[in-house]
């Protein structure tokens, strides 16, 4: 890889009514150029996927003043924006673009509404409605009573992910839920559909965040310190026709992929972000991305093992979408902005992972029980 993640920036604000998503967008497009020391007048290239208005890029790119000879609008839900670095990065390997500027944002907290591609005329639709597939939350249920059939894992488990969630958002002055909770706060809270309660879920945020990525030749002249993009993979997983098996996800393609690609494993990983839409989300991607045996996840997630800045696998440390920020319903920009502030030294200090080398990224889309994306990224310091 020869890109660097060079400026970031994640909106401050969880509930926006005064702004248009445009201009959500393009505060946090400005606020990521400005981190970097670029000027709109660098980017040559804009990525972003369904949540932006109008004719997407198009709208955007002359929205913001942007010329660019580079586009992409991959749309896989929350794993979009780790995708579209891995895809800045190969465009600049192969000199399509210099800077590219990756930007998401959305309004559903004020909107009062779900976000996401329009899922009425999908050809799945009305099969699984009829069966009672009707809410994203009751899909991710799904598997996690499977992952508890299958492999003993207990609601006790699953929570201890909100647990470390909520000790870390503590920390964040603009985390959307500040006050820790515990396991039995977790099991007590009400149950939105069996095994899954409220305080498994993500919170629903407005928001936005984006990223610019470039190139060695750009990264070299800026002041701020760059972060290598070092691996990228990403997959998708359907219903097999049919007969989808629950125990995994996508996550068993795309992680290989990424860490292959930059030639560590998962064991010289330093921090972790990961999708967290729900409790089950993430334990099934520790799982899937090989920090611990298939079916092992609950335990694994015992102990503190998720806690900054000393557990074993410091995890979400801005609070994750459980606790922090879900802009627009998607996770992945905002996972991937805390491995930047940990990469660079930046996060809050006390969560800040000591000498915070190599972080994986993950991003997942769709939902987990019928199709659903991934999208992962190994990350390494400038000096690394």
């Amino acid at each position: 890889m020869t890109a660097f993640i060079v400026g970031a920036y994640e909106h401050p604000r969880r509930d926006i009514p005064d702004l248009s998503v445009a201009e959500i967008h393009a505060e946090v497009a400005l606020g990521a150029l400005a981190d970097a020391g670029l000027a709109p007048s660098d980017v040559d290239a804009y990525f972003c996927d369904s949540d932006a208005p109008g004719v997407g890029p198009l709208s955007m790119a002359e929205y913001l003043g942007l010329r660019c000879r580079y586009l992409d609008t991959t749309e896989t839900g929350g794993a979009s924006y780790l995708s579209h670095v891995g895809h800045a990065a190969a465009a600049i390997a192969l000199g399509k673009c210099r800077v590219a500027l990756v930007v998401m944002g959305g309004r559903p907290r004020s909107l009062r509404r779900a976000s996401g591609p329009d899922l009425s005329g999908a050809p799945e639709t009305h099969h699984e409605t009829h069966w009672g597939i009707t809410d994203t939350v009751h899909n991710y249920a799904l598997a996690a009573m499977r992952h508890m059939h299958e492999f003993g894992t207990t609601s006790r488990q699953l929570a201890e992910v909100k647990v470390a969630a909520s000790l870390h958002a503590q920390h964040n002055p603009n985390a959307f839920l500040r006050t820790p909770v515990t396991v039995d706060d977790v099991l007590y809270s009400p149950m939105i559909s069996d095994p899954l309660h409220r305080l498994d879920c993500c919170v629903m945020t407005d928001g936005g965040g984006a990223v610019v990525v470039a190139g060695r030749d750009v990264a070299r002249r800026l002041q701020r310190r760059s972060v290598t993009v070092l691996g990228h993979g990403e997959a998708a997983k359907g219903t097999g026709t049919g007969r989808p098996d629950l125990s995994y996800t996508a996550a068993v393609w795309s992680g290989p992929a990424a860490f292959t690609e930059a030639g560590v494993t998962p064991a010289d990983i330093d921090y972790a972000s990961i999708y967290d839409s729900f409790t089950i989300t993430a334990l099934m991607a520790l799982e899937d991305l090989g920090f611990c045996e298939k079916g092992k996840g609950g335990r694994f997630v015992e102990d503190g093992t998720l806690v900054a800045p000393h557990g074993r696998l410091p995890m979400n440390t801005d609070g994750g979408g459980l606790c922090n920020n879900q802009p627009d319903n998607r996770g992945g920009m905002a996972r991937m902005i805390e491995a930047v502030r940990q990469l660079r030294g930046e996060a809050a200090p006390e969560v800040q992972v000591p000498d915070c080398r190599l972080a994986v990224v993950h991003g997942s889309g769709g939902r987990l029980a019928t199709r659903s994306s991934a999208a992962t990224l190994i990350l390494g310091r400038e000096d690394a």
